[in-house]
Parts: C-alpha cells; structure tokens; sequence
C-alpha cells in the first residue's frame, strides 16, 4: 500500500503540517502541535512505500532531523521527481503539474507563500490563514497519485513506440 505524503514547514525549520494521502484512509493532516514521531508512524501503520515529490532530499531527512523518525530505512520510498527527471519534466511540483495539465485550487501559492501562511496563523491565530495553507497542503498531497498516474501513462506511450 503507497501513502502520498508532503510536508510544510515554518521559517525556522520545524514541520508544521504533515499530509499524507492512504488509499483505504483518505487524507490525513497532522497540524502544528500534532506532529510527532508517533502520529506521523500511526499514520503511516501498514504503509509499504511512501510517495513524495524531492521527498528524498527534502521531507523524509527533515522527518528525520525534527522527529527522529528514519522513514526511508523503514519504508520503500519513491520520489516521483526522479521519474519526472527521466521524462524530461524539471522544476518544482507546481511547475510539473503544470507541464501535464494537472490543476490545483491553491494556484498561485507556492512554498515561501506556506511560511508566511504559517506565520500568520501561529502569530496571529488567522484560521483563514490556516485553511488556505492546508488546501495548499491537500493539494499537494492527492496530486501526487494523479502524477505517478500520468507519469505511467507516459511510460505506456513510449513502450508503445518500440
């Protein structure tokens, strides 16, 4: 069973939002307060390969810096950027998503958008400010499956061409 999972951050580094996407579960949010080791290994119980986009380089060593937790020695990990690499796809997710026509509703906001958006909430208490970072969150995370779909779609095309 694959888990999509993407995480924000604060300005500073700590995990603020872990998402993760589980077919026979839904979307699970772990907000603020609510991240730890233990919420994030709950969540990811009977998961065999975790899905991430740069997660590799990015979401899984922060997992392990911030919480402890050594996801990649754990579970299978596929980063889809590696497979959007091979077919010619560079940049970010957003950038990607929109080389393949894959749409979001958060458009316009990208990851210092989801520092500040943090930074708004956690000063402030702005829940407006809260929700759109975790449609921002959600969008990252149930665009990972439609990804991996496209990209094996792509890898249908071409071995169709031999």
């Amino acid at each position: 069973m694959n888990a999509y999972l993407d995480i924000e951050t604060s300005f500073d580094g700590v995990i603020t939002i872990v998402g993760c996407h589980i077919a026979d579960r839904g979307l699970i949010q772990l907000v603020g307060g609510m991240v730890s080791d233990v919420s994030v290994w709950r969540a990811l119980e009977g998961v065999e390969t975790i899905c991430t986009y740069n997660g590799s380089r990015f979401d899984l060593p922060l997992i392990r810096r911030r919480l402890g937790l050594d996801l990649a020695k754990e579970f299978r990990s596929h980063d889809l950027m590696y497979d959007c690499w091979r077919h010619g796809l560079f940049g970010g997710l957003k950038r990607v998503e929109e080389q393949l026509g894959i749409t979001r509703r958060s458009k316009g906001i990208d990851g210092w958008d989801a520092m500040r958006l943090w930074s708004r909430y956690e000063d402030g208490g702005d829940r407006e400010a809260l929700e759109i970072l975790l449609a921002y969150n959600r969008d990252d995370v149930l665009n990972l499956p439609v990804l991996e779909a496209r990209l094996s779609e792509l890898e249908g095309a071409y071995a169709g061409r031999d």
